[in-house]
């Protein structure tokens, strides 16, 4: 053996062997939490913006967004943890996290250009835009991790989007909750008992 050769301890071996099978083999590790956590957040968020557009009548109704900002910074925290924690980041585990960095470089992106375009006739249009952006991760998330019920929840989004283009603006956010349990909160549950049966 030269000396220029890497030299490998056991340990450093089975961990660059354990890298390689991972990179290949993609053990399932989503266990379905964040689904979970920004499901019942936009339920209960277009729920309350309902309830104050429709009842309450207060005219800076859309203010009840503003825990996703809050929620945001959770997220970012949490994944930080989550990928310290990690022993080997997946090929699955990457790929599925550039779907979602596109994901929210096109909300902000769409958001942005509506807002340019439409002027203030945007908020009467978010959300189908919304609803038609949500099943795009979800749709490609499942079928990278070969979930059927993502994919169901992307195409659930998908219909209500067209729905809700048909609907009354203070009728549209209704569409938002219900896309939230198909889409986001039932798959979500249905990962996190994957995930646990997988452990046991």
């Amino acid at each position: 053996m030269e000396d220029n050769e890497p030299q490998f301890t056991p340990e450093e071996s089975l961990h660059l062997i354990e890298s390689m099978i991972n990179k290949v083999k993609d053990r399932f590790n989503e266990d379905g939490h964040l689904y979970l956590f920004w499901g019942w957040l936009i339920f209960f968020s277009s729920i309350g913006e309902f309830i104050l557009y429709n009842y309450v009548h207060y005219e800076k109704h859309y203010l009840v967004w503003s825990l996703t900002w809050v929620a945001l910074v959770y997220q970012v925290f949490y994944l930080v943890k989550k990928h310290k924690k990690a022993r080997v980041r997946t090929y699955t585990g990457h790929l599925i996290g550039y779907v979602w960095l596109a994901y929210v470089i096109l909300c902000f992106l769409i958001g942005y250009l509506n807002g340019r375009i439409m002027g203030d006739r945007y908020f009467y249009h978010i959300f189908p835009t919304v609803l038609a952006l949500y099943g795009m991760p979800l749709f490609l998330t499942g079928v990278i991790i070969r979930f059927k019920p993502l994919v169901l929840g992307a195409f659930s989004c998908w219909l209500l989007s067209i729905a809700a283009a048909f609907l009354p603006y203070e009728y549209q956010m209704l569409c938002l909750s219900v896309a939230m349990i198909f889409g986001w909160i039932i798959p979500g549950y249905m990962l996190r008992a994957k995930y646990k049966r997988q452990l046991n």
